[in-house]
This record gives C-alpha cells, structure tokens and sequence, in this order.
C-alpha cells in the first residue's frame, strides 16, 4: 500500500514489529467498539444443572421465555458429567489435551442442541461459530440464540500447567463470545447461591463472597472455585467485560433480578 494510504498507526504497524511493547500499547489507543451493547451472554451449567435434567431445566426455560421481550439472550451450554466421562477414558487411551478438547466439544453441542429443542416453539435458533456473524440478525429477529460454550480451540487448545483436562472449557467460551461482542452482561447460571470460600456442597463452614475482585480472589488461592480460571486470567486484560455474575439458577426469578441487574448472587470484577 502507498504510504499516502496509511493513518500514522498503519505506517507504524507496516514497518514496526508487532513483539514491539511500545508499538503493541500504542495498539490499544483507539477505543473498543460493543457490537451488542443490549445483549446478555448466559452459561447454563452442564454438571451443575443441565444434568439435573427437567426439574431444574423446564423453570429456567420458562423465565427465559418470560424475558424473552425484555432481553436479549445468548445462550451458551456446558458440557457436565458425560465429558468427564469422556474425558477420564480419553486420559486412559493416552489422548492429548487437544483431543479431549474435541470430546468435551461435542457433549456441549448435545446440551446445547436440548436446549434448543426445548426453546424450538420461540423460534430461538442454534448456532455453531461458523455462524457468529449472524448472531445479530437472529438476536433482532428471535431476541435470542442457543450456541455450545465449548471454544472451538479443539486441537489448538493450549495444554494446561498441571495434568491434560482442557483449560479453556465452556465458562471460558461463553466469556469470550461476551468479551468479543461487547455485552451489557455475562451471567453463569449455576446450582449455587454463587461464590464461596470452599464448596459448600462438602463444607458446612464454607462462607458466601458477594463481591469481589479478581486479585482479591487469587490472592485467596481458593482450592475449588465456581468458575474456571482461565475466565479469571482473562478478565485481567479485558476492554469490555470487566465483571461476571454468578447466580442459583435453582432459585426462581434469580435470572430476572440478574438479567434486570438487581442484587442476586456473586458479582467478580477484573478492578
């Protein structure tokens, strides 16, 4: 391209290095664009609720219709037990991280496609990533869509620092599609009030965090956490989604107070 045809960040980035940190931060000058400003990422747990099975999903699929004209929804899915199924025979066969990263994607998908028959009479479709650059059309036609969390890493998927299970699994994916776009929420929809010191399910004594902040939380070193951690190292360097939610899905009206940003469950920020 002609020089002429260059802003002074174009000519900067042709002729610079892109492992250039002054360059890199110069990068970061322009602000940000939210593509969907008015719409709200959901996670539906996979172990913590999916596989509860109609008990839990039918009343949540019910407030999901009743805020279907208020809200705009995108609804990612966990993948739960059945991938850890998977994931514990694929360990067994030798399997690399990559590969159970593919395993975990496809429960995902089954979840997300129930879910999708479930909300078929709403007309809510579901979308595979190949699709994301329809997502807004669907959102102004059908006020919400239905898409697996599992990030489609699959291969690429990073190995972690301990062991071979993904990392980067479904809580991960939907933070992503909720930084990407730009938002007003990301609410994981779990079994439990939200965040504790331990899990309450085994600890009595576990104590209930209302608040917090991500360095607050890594300082604790929580020895089992609600959300992924990639989500937490992620949040650090975030432009847009600085703060997650996470609620009981069990309890009813919980997603109508979060989704209407009332006082429910816990709030983690990256500040």
């Amino acid at each position: 391209m002609k020089d002429t045809l260059l802003n002074e960040l174009g000519s900067a980035l042709v002729d610079g290095s892109l492992t250039d940190k002054s360059l890199l931060a110069w990068t970061d000058r322009p602000h940000t664009m939210q593509i969907l400003p008015e719409a709200n990422v959901l996670k539906i747990g996979g172990q913590s609720f999916i596989d509860r099975g109609r008990k839990a999903v039918f009343p949540l699929i019910e407030e999901i219709k009743t805020n279907l004209p208020y809200h705009q929804m995108i609804i990612g899915t966990g993948a739960g037990t059945r991938a850890r199924h998977a994931y514990s025979v694929g360990i067994d066969l030798g399997m690399p991280t990559g590969v159970l990263s593919v395993l975990g994607t496809f429960v995902s998908m089954q979840n997300a496609r129930m879910l999708h028959y479930l909300l078929a009479d709403q007309g809510i479709p579901f979308i595979e990533p190949v699709q994301f650059p329809q997502l807004p059309l669907y959102l102004a036609e059908r006020q919400a869509v239905i898409f697996f969390g599992m990030p489609p890493y699959t291969f690429w998927q990073p190995n972690p620092k301990v062991g071979r299970i993904p990392p980067n699994r479904t809580d991960t994916g939907t933070y992503l599609v909720s930084e990407t776009f730009g938002t007003r929420s990301m609410i994981y929809i779990k079994d439990e009030n939200g965040l504790y010191t331990a899990d309450p399910k085994k600890d009595r004594n576990a104590k209930f965090i209302p608040r917090i902040t991500v360095q607050e939380l890594k300082a604790m070193d929580l020895q089992d956490l609600v959300i992924e951690h990639s989500v937490l190292e992620m949040m650090e360097n975030a432009k847009n989604t600085r703060s997650i939610r996470i609620i009981n899905g069990l309890v009813a009206g919980n997603l109508t107070r979060a989704l209407n940003d009332e006082d429910v469950g816990t709030i983690i920020t990256a500040d």
